[in-house]
């Protein structure tokens, strides 16, 4: 498949961590046009484990309502051991103060779901580019 030229995240490793199928089905599709490396975990154990293996990520878009841990916490686990690696919350969890709150947990941008694809493009060349 051919690279998004405005989103060229070539060479760049992107952990998912997302428990439901369609939804990662969704980021996959939208991402696979940039060169990234997409590595899915569908567990905020798994998360916190890949990470601690892998000093090499370059971003985490993070699911909030995970099946075991909830993502805030995972997302502060995460940034205990790599605390400049961009954290994106990607949630269903819209009410007011959801926003403040993934943000204090050290998520570095929020993006509700559903997912504007071109908004979450751009926020993660923010970090990337």
């Amino acid at each position: 498949m051919e690279t998004n030229f405005r989103h060229d995240f070539s060479g760049k490793i992107i952990l998912i961590v997302e428990d439901e199928m369609s939804n990662f089905a969704l980021l996959e599709a939208l991402l696979s046009t940039t060169g990234a490396k997409i590595i899915h975990v569908t567990t905020g154990k798994a998360a916190i484990d890949y990470a601690t293996n892998h000093p090499d990520l370059d971003m985490v878009l993070m699911d909030i309502k995970l099946p075991d841990i909830i993502g805030y916490e995972v997302t502060r686990r995460i940034r205990i051991l790599y605390p400049d690696l961009p954290i994106i919350a990607q949630t269903a969890f819209v009410m007011s103060g959801d926003k403040e709150k993934a943000l204090r947990s050290g998520c570095n941008a929020y993006i509700p779901k559903p997912i504007d694809l071109n908004k979450l493009l751009d926020t993660m060349s923010e970090f990337l580019l």
